[in-house]
């Protein structure tokens, strides 16, 4: 194709046809004959950048999945502490620890019993503190085992408690005791 200025050349009879034909061939090889460019300090440091551009995009895409997973296992817990815990009602205190500091729940004597069977744990919610069956706790510590404060039920491995149980059953403790 014919650039204007060759066509300008063309009616002014400056120039012949034959010769505009190949001075266009000629452009034509020089624009598809050339070979590819070795890759310069410039290209290098360009795919340099894009390899860690991509890097960085990455690692930050894991991050957010991270963090979105996390945010999901706490609504899952969420849900799970609210659709089974158990309704406390009664006035003796049922004292535990969570962390260094000593908590209390008001239950009946009823759930007591089953605190201390283990059929029920304390779990925490939010800023207080409520009671759920094993089957729903066994659920919460799949997603987050820090939520449980209280379980009687589950014995600490290594704890060498049967030892301390066997020594102290050689003294009567009162009924009515409750720390």
């Amino acid at each position: 194709m014919r650039n204007p200025l060759q066509e300008q050349l063309l009616k002014a009879g400056l120039v012949k046809k034959g010769q505009v034909a190949k001075v266009v061939r000629e452009q034509a090889k020089k624009h598809l004959g050339k070979a590819p460019l070795t890759p310069g300090v410039e290209q290098a440091e360009a795919q340099r950048l894009l390899v860690e551009k991509a890097e960085r995009d990455r690692a930050l895409a894991a991050e957010r999945n991270a963090q979105a997973r996390a945010s999901e296992a706490r609504a899952q817990v969420r849900q799970i502490v609210e659709a089974h815990k158990v309704k406390r009602e009664g006035e003796i205190a049922y004292r535990f620890t969570d962390g260094d500091r000593i908590r209390d729940v008001l239950v009946n004597e009823g759930l007591r019993a089953q605190l201390a069977a283990g059929a029920l744990v304390v779990v925490r919610d939010g800023e207080g503190y409520e009671l759920l069956p094993r089957v729903a706790a066994d659920k919460i510590r799949e997603r987050d085992p820090a939520m449980i404060v209280l379980d009687h039920g589950r014995a600490e491995a290594g704890s060498g408690s049967d030892a301390d149980d066997e020594y102290y059953r050689r003294f009567q403790v009162p009924d009515d005791l409750v720390w």
